[in-house]
């Protein structure tokens, strides 16, 4: 019995020492493709990709016409930092149609050395499902979409000039109107039909009356303001010395976001170095300081 015992011990020994080199007889797999580098290869003339392998057209990104004057601003049916809702000017100044996309920000990446939008890890979950080329770019930092705005002649916009957009100069609570509907955004869950990001523009109700697309669903969005819960009710700005430097604003709902929380008077906030796949960002400018005026369009 105890021959036996050395015996079977000997043979466990031996296959678990071999293992090692099994794998190396093997080899090993090599890491899955980077998805950015075929939107770089698009960004030299050859036809993207889609996820099916379709080829695609690239969208351009205009910017739309805010016209100046009122609009209202929170809501006293929100949370405690969208209240009291009240009226506010706004000068006029132009925004993106659309959120910036990944085949715009990678000709920001390609002609600046800037840093690629990711995480710390390629091997993050869902890269590959967040990559289309007409998909809004994600794993962007506030610093990271200041950067792609100035390189464009651009900034990013503030709150009141987000919310103006989005949500017109009636009140209303979503691009739609005051109901929150079904399927009208790119919101939680694969119902609408996007388990992921959409293409930019892919919700035709989720357009302001302004004609500005995906406020209410698609990527939450950086906004130039540091975060104040109290804004509405104080008379500190967000741009005041005494206001603390911690948290940057986040607004509009994002694919994985559900509820009626959702609403365009929503306020979010986080840390601006902070990286994720559920926010992304787009960019505004007064006429003057437009990179191609002649590429500004007139909202409806």
């Amino acid at each position: 019995m105890d021959g036996r015992f050395k015996f079977v011990f000997l043979i466990a020994v031996l296959f678990l020492t071999s293992l090692p080199l099994l794998g190396i007889l093997k080899g090993t797999k090599p890491p899955p493709p980077d998805p950015d580098d075929a939107l770089m290869t698009a960004r030299h003339g050859e036809e993207a990709a889609g996820h099916e392998g379709e080829d695609v057209t690239l969208i351009d990104n205009r910017m739309v016409k805010i016209p100046a004057g009122e609009f209202i601003r929170g809501t006293n049916t929100g949370g405690f930092n969208e209240r009291p809702e009240n009226s506010l000017y706004v000068d006029t100044y132009w925004i993106d149609e659309f959120e910036v996309t990944n085949h715009q920000y990678l000709e920001f990446v390609e002609s600046t050395g800037h840093r690629k939008p990711g995480p710390p890890s390629r091997y993050a979950k869902n890269m590959t499902n967040l990559r289309g080329p007409n998909q809004p770019v994600t794993y962007v930092s506030w610093a990271d979409a200041k950067a792609f705005c100035e390189w464009k002649g651009k900034r990013l916009p503030t709150e009141a000039e987000w919310e103006k957009a989005m949500r017109g100069t009636d009140g209303r609570m979503w691009p739609w109107g005051d109901e929150l509907g079904k399927d009208l955004a790119n919101l939680g869950g694969a119902q609408d039909g996007y388990e992921f990001t959409a293409p930019v523009g892919s919700f035709p109700q989720d357009r302001s009356v302004f004609g500005v697309f995906d406020g209410a669903g698609n990527l939450m969005e950086w906004t130039d303001n540091w975060y104040v819960e109290q804004l509405y009710s104080t008379s500190v700005a967000s741009d005041s010395s005494t206001v603390s430097r911690t948290y940057k604003t986040l607004r509009g709902g994002g694919y994985t976001n559900r509820g009626v929380d959702l609403r365009i008077t929503s306020r979010m906030f986080m840390v601006p170095d902070f990286r994720d796949e559920t926010i992304g960002f787009r960019c505004v400018s007064s006429q003057e300081n437009a990179r191609n005026p002649e590429d500004l369009a007139d909202g409806i």
